[in-house]
């Protein structure tokens, strides 16, 4: 039972953070701040998340956790669709689930390389996501070649998301075409390193 309200109170920890990152930008805000902004003692702040990068590495789990979620519903659609279809799928999904933060995450990609510690601190994290991502469209991430992939989806998001945070079509339908042209230049151009090929169902090993 104690679980529940302890996400409840992250999820507002989350919220505030980037609803002043948005407003302030990240390196301006204190975990004070948030505290008054989420509406909570600011000890229970700081036990919950006792650092502002705890705050991001929590947000960043919590979008995994509904893509999977919206991705698990889906798989049944998918189990015959190509690598690349899949892949664009879970990226796709993961920009939706993004879509009401976007404002703040742009503000955050601007301030994150003046905060070090916050920065070296999302390495990880982001390493970590990006994985999930590919394993939920079906690709290993194991050894040397599973680490070169997930280098390799991370820079395909992270060149697509320039075009998100311009994207104001209700459709987006400009990141969607930039999405899928820069995963075929993935494949086209390091497709026989990575083992990820425009290529009908079945995992990539």
């Amino acid at each position: 039972m104690a679980t529940k309200p302890r996400r409840d109170k992250q999820a507002r920890i989350i919220d505030a953070a980037l609803e002043l990152s948005a407003e302030r930008g990240w390196t301006a805000i204190t975990l004070d701040d948030i505290a008054v902004a989420a509406k909570l003692d600011p000890d229970e702040v700081y036990r919950l998340t006792p650092t502002k990068s705890a705050i991001l590495n929590a947000f960043v789990r919590r979008t995994d956790l509904a893509v999977l979620a919206s991705q698990s519903m889906a798989d049944d659609e998918e189990a015959e669709a190509s690598t690349h279809d899949r892949l664009f799928d879970v990226l796709m999904r993961r920009f939706e689930v993004l879509l009401p933060d976007r404002t703040a995450l742009g503000a955050l990609c601007r301030d994150l390389p003046r905060d070090p510690v916050s920065l070296a601190a999302a390495v990880p994290q982001a390493h970590c996501s990006f994985a999930r991502m590919l394993e939920a469209a079906g690709v290993s991430t194991k050894g040397l070649r599973g680490l070169a992939r997930i280098h390799a989806i991370a820079a395909v998001w992270l060149a697509t998301q320039r075009t998100w945070f311009n994207d104001d079509g209700e459709d987006m339908a400009r990141t969607m075409a930039v999405l899928d042209r820069n995963l075929r230049r993935m494949e086209e151009t390091a497709g026989l390193v990575l083992g990820i090929r425009h290529t009908a169902k079945t995992s990539e090993g």
